[in-house]
């Protein structure tokens, strides 16, 4: 029994389900062998306890992920693949190149993907190859004497050896039946692009990302008329995934906000993609209590509107979600069938570049009730939504600055003459999902618990 009592701050968490009863976590930076962390991670110090729920699973009827037999991740791997992550090397380790061994990662403090084998920083410089320089760059594809066609020659393949670069140390693949959970209130997975691709029952919970930053951008002349700049990762990128629970997760651009990148070629040089992208006929994905904050383009699904592939997929529900100083996609949709309620927008009272909230693209059905809208006096309701060939939106209970509205009547109103009427028949109508609040109630209730390390 001594031995045993001694060795309750270093054993892995025990194979059970909930939380119920488990220690409290948190997180220490060690310099233990990644072997030895995995059998037994040492004690974690220094931040608010917050329960063990590296073993949950996704609740019944939570959504398009509980259909088909539920999401459970990691929940069942053995003691041997119970991780907890400090750094890069040891995060690599553990998700096992995209293995199918179910595994549940725990990460503890904060986790740079931008560093080497042994721990150092990269920046920009470190990645560059092969002669590539951004005023080189600029020099050589400027529209005044470049003209409209596609980059190409020196600079280019320069550009494209570095960023294969880049993307060798932070972009991370995840495999099937894994659970990612960040440790205690302060779990941080910086400069990382976790990608999801053709795997199944995948679990993210607890974790802020952040700043999935792109060092070599790729000029685009004709894109949008002008050209514009064209950005490599999303923070998180699901691609031909399903069974997938995103919960509690705070997703951003911290660090580095594109508005303070300089302007090329009369475009904002832009390093980020989306925050969370769900594209490639991924299908049955719930995302919940999340924030996604201080960026343009946040949520994306379907990429593109000739992937005929995505009919029948994309089924995703998006619940009790903050959307802050978000300028676009939050979601734009082609195709799926979507879930979305009891979420809250806030657009900043300075917010000069702010485009919409509801992307409503080809055969999408989007099932909108119960949302909160708060935005400065210079924008509409009829702004919040945008269409692109969309044809169906259902909303109801949706309030804006505090006061009821019907967001498809005013929507087809203000757009009449220009672009055709949005129909409120859906063909579907969600029968996977929790209690749904009123947009008043959910609107506080997200306020204080949505994001990572709010757990109620």
């Amino acid at each position: 029994m001594i031995v045993v009592t001694a060795l309750l701050g270093l054993l892995c968490v025990p194979a059970h389900a909930g939380a119920a009863g488990s220690a409290a976590i948190g997180g220490r930076a060690s310099a233990s062998p990644s072997w030895l962390v995995a059998q037994f991670p040492a004690p974690l110090e220094g931040v608010a306890p917050l329960g063990d729920i590296s073993r949950e699973t996704l609740p019944l009827n939570d959504g398009w992920a509980a259909a088909g037999g539920g999401t459970t991740g990691g929940s069942t791997a053995d003691d041997a693949h119970v991780f907890t992550v400090r750094n890069r090397g040891e995060l690599v380790r553990a998700l096992d190149g995209g293995s199918s061994t179910p595994k549940i990662i725990r990460i503890a403090g904060t986790i740079d993907a931008n560093t080497d084998d042994d721990g150092d920083h990269l920046d920009c410089a470190d990645y560059a190859t092969d002669g590539y320089g951004t005023a080189k760059y600029l020099a050589a594809y400027d529209p005044r004497t470049w003209g409209s066609a596609k980059p190409s020659g020196p600079q280019e393949e320069a550009r494209q050896a570095s960023a294969a670069k880049q993307a060798e140390r932070i972009e991370l693949t995840v495999g099937s039946h894994t659970t990612i959970v960040g440790l205690g209130d302060d779990a941080v997975l910086e400069g990382a692009s976790l990608q999801v691709k053709d795997a199944s029952n995948v679990i993210v919970r607890n974790l802020e990302l952040r700043d999935a930053y792109d060092c070599f951008p790729v000029w685009q002349p004709n894109t949008g008329g002008l050209g514009d700049w064209k950005t490599a990762y999303d923070n998180i990128w699901l691609r031909g995934a399903t069974h997938v629970w995103i919960d509690h997760v705070t997703l951003s651009d911290k660090g580095h906000p594109d508005e303070r990148e300089p302007t090329y070629f009369g475009r904002n040089y832009l390093r980020h993609d989306g925050l969370l992208d769900i594209t490639n006929a991924s299908d049955l994905v719930t995302v919940s209590w999340s924030r996604f904050a201080d960026h343009d383009k946040a949520i994306l699904i379907g990429n593109g509107d000739t992937a005929t592939g995505d009919r029948g997929r994309l089924r995703v529900t998006l619940h009790h979600n903050a959307f802050e100083s978000v300028v676009q996609r939050a979601p734009r949709v082609r195709f799926g069938q979507v879930h979305l309620y009891n979420n809250r927008y806030v657009v900043p009272a300075d917010a000069h570049d702010y485009r919409y909230s509801v992307g409503v693209s080809t055969e999408s059905a989007i099932h909108a009730e119960n949302n909160a809208f708060h935005t400065p006096g210079h924008i509409e309701v009829a702004d919040l939504v945008k269409s692109w060939n969309g044809s169906a939106l259902h909303q109801s209970g949706t309030l804006f600055n505090g006061y009821p509205v019907d967001l498809l009547a005013i929507y087809n109103a203000y757009n009449s003459g220009s672009e055709r009427d949005l129909t409120a028949d859906l063909g579907w109508k969600p029968t996977l999902h929790t209690k749904i609040d009123s947009a008043a109630a959910a609107d506080r209730a997200v306020a204080r618990g949505a994001g990572a390390g709010r757990f109620p």
